[in-house]
């Protein structure tokens, strides 16, 4: 018998496998699970090499996975000045007077709608604290961004702009642009001359990222785009990556046959914890920048279109994708778009169950619910994004809802409960990645959502592990502790099932291994 590369014991494992719930000990080899069972059924995998952690009764699950995050695109998201903690326009100039210029810019993320306290988001609101230099601000939601004058002057943008995909550049009534980019089209071209930082700073700081995602107990992400593949694949050459990478580039409208053959042939591109799996599309934007696709206007009269002019072009893409094998992610938030998802998914027949997901969901009506569990369509929800709004109503999402739809809000327990896989995410950097996080929040919903029930903590705990590698494709594989899976392994010094939620939210993470590597181990503590 070979000998296992590393053993870990003393521990109370939750393996989530059916076959046998519970063990205390667990052999790794070459990046997979060899054995699990007690100390005796994993005595002969130890030999001279094999490194052997005692857990000391720390709760051990399958390693925990978010099911959609932007660890590399965020990187030039989440650039600047945290705005994150910005609550009003006085606290935004506050924070933009002393904010770092850096190449000659201001450039920040995080911003909340909310922050324009109703108004129309303009540059006039923060001109006089930038004067010349020039500026762009991410809003929260990651569709959307102000940026000022000088700087829609470095771009050349001086009117609107006509797009493939329902983008804007929100112009004022003599056409003159107000700041306001809609949507990633319309930002694209202010991004293109905003200095980027050096590929031995993007390395530094995707690994940085990467080792304090592994800290929280994540190993694994569903990654929603494209990312910058080539630093990715030089990165993994050179190190281990401390999180499992899973991308979907994005498929935009207007993508032509070329464009389709060009995702089909990216499909299994990788590398050592990494690899090409999926493509995601976009079906509408965001309620708060009134690109949801929804079937009734918002109350500001918007939301009614869908994010592919033509969505009968994104179904054909879809069946495309379908026919060649792929698995696809698409953003839905709005009831429309879930709809129009859940109607292409149907048009492909039997075949489809169980290959598609969508993303986001943040309202839904009762009949699309069963739906997800009839056509095997996955929902990948982001718990966090709930903070972003507020239980009286007066935010920016549920105002633009209005009561009826805001009731609605991130469904999670109904969809457990209609049968629908649910996967569980942070979509960072819009929330945190820290998925301890995630699944408190599951559990104890925020502001709209916090009228209903939540998950269980067992369903939680599922919809990091088995449930999000069922959305991916990977029940074979991943997400449970089993001979033959992933050796990816979370233990933390509080269980996850029994932990009350705000217990589990700073509970510590005693070891993180990823494909048989420990990627983190935190300090010794007490275990409950």
């Amino acid at each position: 018998m070979p000998a296992a590369d590393l053993v870990l014991t003393g521990a109370r494992i939750r393996t989530l496998d059916p076959a046998r719930p519970t063990a205390t000990a667990v052999a790794l080899r070459d990046g997979l699970i060899t054995a699990v069972g007690t100390a005796d059924d994993v005595r002969n995998w130890r030999g001279p090499g094999t490194g052997i952690v005692d857990l000391r009764g720390a709760h051990l699950v399958p390693g925990l996975t978010d099911a959609h995050s932007h660890p590399v695109w965020g990187l030039d998201m989440a650039t600047g000045t945290d705005l994150s903690g910005v609550t009003d326009l006085a606290g935004l100039r506050a924070a933009l007077a002393r904010a770092e210029r850096t190449g000659g810019w201001v450039v920040g993320y995080g911003l909340d709608h909310n922050a324009f306290q109703g108004r129309p988001v303009h540059h006039e609101l923060v001109a006089d604290v930038l004067g010349d230099t020039p500026a762009f601000l991410r809003l929260y939601d990651g569709h959307s961004a102000l940026v000022n004058g000088p700087a829609l002057a470095a771009a050349g943008v001086t009117g609107p702009r006509a797009f493939d995909q329902r983008a804007q550049v929100v112009c004022d009534a003599s056409g003159r642009p107000t700041g306001h980019l809609v949507e990633h089209a319309a930002m694209d071209l202010v991004t293109g001359v905003v200095s980027r930082p050096s590929y031995g700073e993007r390395r530094a700081r995707l690994l940085e990222l990467l080792s304090a995602m592994a800290a929280t107990g994540l190993t694994g992400a569903h990654v929603m785009d494209g990312g910058d593949l080539e630093l990715v694949e030089a990165v993994a050459r050179e190190t281990v990556l401390p999180v499992r990478l899973r991308f979907a580039p994005w498929c935009m409208p207007g993508a032509d046959a070329d464009a389709l053959r060009e995702l089909i042939e990216a499909q299994g591109r990788g590398g050592r914890h990494w690899v090409v799996g999926g493509v995601k599309f976009f079906m509408d934007g965001t309620v708060e920048g009134g690109t949801a696709w929804l079937e009734h206007p918002d109350c500001h009269g918007q939301g009614t279109d869908a994010f592919w002019p033509d969505p009968r072009a994104h179904a054909e893409a879809v069946r495309t994708l379908h026919a060649a094998g792929v698995r696809t992610a698409t953003h839905a938030i709005g009831d429309a778009a879930v709809r129009h998802v859940l109607d292409t998914v149907a048009s492909l027949g039997p075949g489809g169950h169980g290959a598609h997901r969508i993303e986001h969901i943040e309202t839904a009506p009762d009949e699309l619910l069963p739906r997800f569990a009839e056509l095997g369509v996955a929902a990948s929800l982001q718990p966090p994004h709930t903070g972003y709004t507020r239980d009286d109503g007066t935010d920016e999402w549920s105002r633009r809802l209005g009561g009826d739809r805001a009731a609605r809000a991130w469904r999670l327990r109904d969809l457990r409960e209609a049968g629908a896989t649910v996967a569980l995410g942070s979509d960072w950097p819009i929330a945190h990645y820290d998925v301890r996080a995630v699944l408190a929040t599951a559990r104890r919903p925020k502001g709209a959502a916090a009228h209903r029930p939540g998950l269980t903590a067992q369903q939680a705990l599922e919809g990091c592990t088995t449930h999000a590698a069922a959305a991916a494709g990977e029940a074979a594989v991943a997400g449970r502790i089993a001979p033959g899976f992933r050796a990816d392994l979370t233990a933390l010094a509080v269980d996850p099932v029994h932990a009350p939620a705000d217990e589990l939210t700073d509970a510590p993470v005693v070891l993180t291994v990823t494909g048989g590597h420990v990627t983190h181990r935190g300090p010794a503590g007490p275990v409950r």
